[in-house]
């Protein structure tokens, strides 16, 4: 098989596996088509995603059917100010051995070790235990004492809070919203959507999610993902984007100098190409083209850019900031390095 026709089937395989996908979620969830695109990007692509929403918007719902529909270990953690980080990461205990009498020193797996781990309400419980979720997202890995536990891919961590509710709660640093590849913004349903939820949920309806793919098959499509080509004019937008963010270099406009007081960080350029990968191969596409980055610019970048309190007190929010950067960046390659602003930008 050539190497195109291997493409084309690994497209038609992975296009396959989101229709069926979203024919087992559609049994539950009702509209949010936007909210599931972006959390099958961000699995595909290997990453973390943070859902935030007010409460009944069925974001836990939302994950724990998109879990049973791969065929992976599962846990739910509810965080609580009283959660410590060996209630999630796990513990060493000490138990006898039936056969020789000795104790023995074993380890007992807590629930991140699992393929898909859903952080619910992740902003209430405390840092010391929001840390410990830090390196099994970047590293993949757990360390307790001094030994090392290897977490199994595919793993991924699909957290999800509250924005209205702030007393007892924990707001999570910049540090750790970073490892979240997307921020997805949960909103109110449609009458439509909000109807059909009233007629379904009270009444006599029983749904059975059936699992429509399996952990090697995954990690396989995450592979092919990976393997995809982005041309140079795709990866200078994102960057022509993110790097506009930083208030201190040249470049910069004004609006971004007078609304922002921090910037995102090389992280962002990373996740913006591989979500934009992601994006063009769930739509059929093995080409990349800069509306996958526009698609994926305000999740990638609401939660790595911070407005400063003038610019919030005024009711600018961060994607308010991302939408005028999309506005003011060319698309057109020659029409981005011919312009004086742009030039400085990637001067320096």
């Amino acid at each position: 098989m050539t190497a195109a026709a291997q493409a084309q089937a690994d497209l038609d395989r992975l296009q396959r596996a989101r229709d069926q996908i979203i024919a087992q979620l559609s049994k539950t969830i009702v509209g949010q088509q936007e909210v599931v695109e972006q959390l099958l990007i961000s699995i595909f692509a290997r990453g973390h995603c943070l859902l935030e929403g007010v409460p009944g918007l069925a974001k836990t719902l939302m994950i724990s059917t998109l879990a049973k529909t791969m065929n992976l270990s599962f846990s739910r953690i509810q965080f609580t100010p009283d959660l410590m980080p060996a209630d999630i990461t796990g513990t060493e205990i000490i138990e006898e051995n039936k056969s020789s009498g000795a104790r023995e020193r074993r380890f007992m797996e807590g629930p991140l070790f699992a393929n898909v781990v859903l952080a619910d309400e992740i902003n209430r419980t405390p840092p010391k235990t929001q840390a410990a979720l830090l390196e099994a997202m970047q590293e993949r890995q757990i360390t307790v004492g001094r030994v090392r536990h290897t977490l199994q891919d595919p793993f991924f961590v699909l957290a999800t809070q509250n924005p209205i509710e702030q007393e007892g709660t924990y707001p999570l640093p910049e540090a750790q919203q970073d490892r979240f590849m997307f921020k997805v913004w949960v909103s109110y349903p449609t009458f439509e959507d909000e109807f059909e939820v009233a007629r379904r949920t009270t009444g006599r309806v029983s749904t059975e999610t059936t699992p429509v793919l399996s952990g090697p098959e995954i990690l396989s499509l995450q592979e092919f993902i990976r393997g995809i080509e982005v041309s140079e004019n795709v990866i200078r937008y994102a960057l022509a984007i993110v790097r506009q963010t930083r208030i201190g270099q040249a470049g910069v406009p004004d609006f971004v100098k007078d609304q922002l007081a921090w910037g995102a960080g090389p992280r962002a350029v990373q996740f913006l190409i591989l979500g934009a990968k992601a994006k063009a191969a769930l739509s059929g596409r093995a080409q990349v083209d800069t509306a996958d980055i526009q698609f994926c610019a305000k999740p990638v970048l609401r939660h790595r850019i911070v407005v400063n309190f003038a610019a919030e007190s005024d009711g600018v929010t961060s994607d308010t900031v991302v939408e005028q950067l999309l506005k003011n960046t060319p698309t057109a390659q020659d029409e981005l390095l011919r312009d004086a602003r742009f030039q400085k930008l990637f001067a320096s």
